[in-house]
């Protein structure tokens, strides 16, 4: 057992979801697809040497803060490592969906990303203008073992990273626009 998974035991088929409402929810949208869009809310709150609570539906906030190196406190990842944690949890729901509609069972799934970014322009406040702040460069290894080939698991693998919403985002930034209220 992990310490990032208390729930699963090592080489166990992981907690499954539910495939007949997985079907549902994909019949639903595919019949209506106006109806799969949705908006997502949230709200931050500043707390002071770059620490920002943020609420997201329900749920205990969220902590995001900066490294030493960043002029921050540690208490908390930073903005990009949460980033890049979403993407990874984005693509591990990906394939445990795709998995399970292809009655695939899987015992493992993780994900280790690594990508480049550059800080040099430091939130506008350096001098230099042709730098462009942000991830460039994003690598991701993901191991799954489960029921099925490794051809077969490389698809599945494939098939999240091409249908993730938050790869999307990567890939195919979305419009931003802003308004000072």
């Amino acid at each position: 057992m992990s310490d990032l998974t208390p729930n699963h035991k090592a080489g166990e088929p992981l907690a499954p979801i539910d495939g007949d409402n997985l079907q549902a929810m994909a019949n639903k949208n595919t019949e209506n697809p106006e109806g799969g869009k949705k908006v997502i809310r949230t709200h931050t709150e500043a707390d002071g040497q770059f620490r920002n609570y943020t609420q997201v539906r329900d749920l205990e906030p969220t902590l995001v803060a900066e490294p030493p190196k960043l002029l921050g406190d540690d208490s908390a990842p930073n903005p990009t490592e949460i980033a890049q944690a979403g993407l990874a949890a984005c693509i591990s729901v990906g394939i445990q969906a795709i998995a399970t509609h292809r009655n695939i069972t899987l015992t493992k799934i993780n994900i280790d990303i690594e990508s480049d970014i550059d800080i040099s322009p430091t939130w506008g406040v350096s001098p230099r203008e042709d730098a462009r702040p942000g991830v460039s460069d994003v690598r991701v290894k993901v191991d799954i073992d489960g029921d099925a080939e490794r051809e077969t698991l490389e698809k599945v693998v494939a098939d999240a990273i091409q249908w993730s919403p938050v790869v999307n985002t990567y890939t195919r930034p979305a419009n931003l626009t802003h308004e000072l209220v």
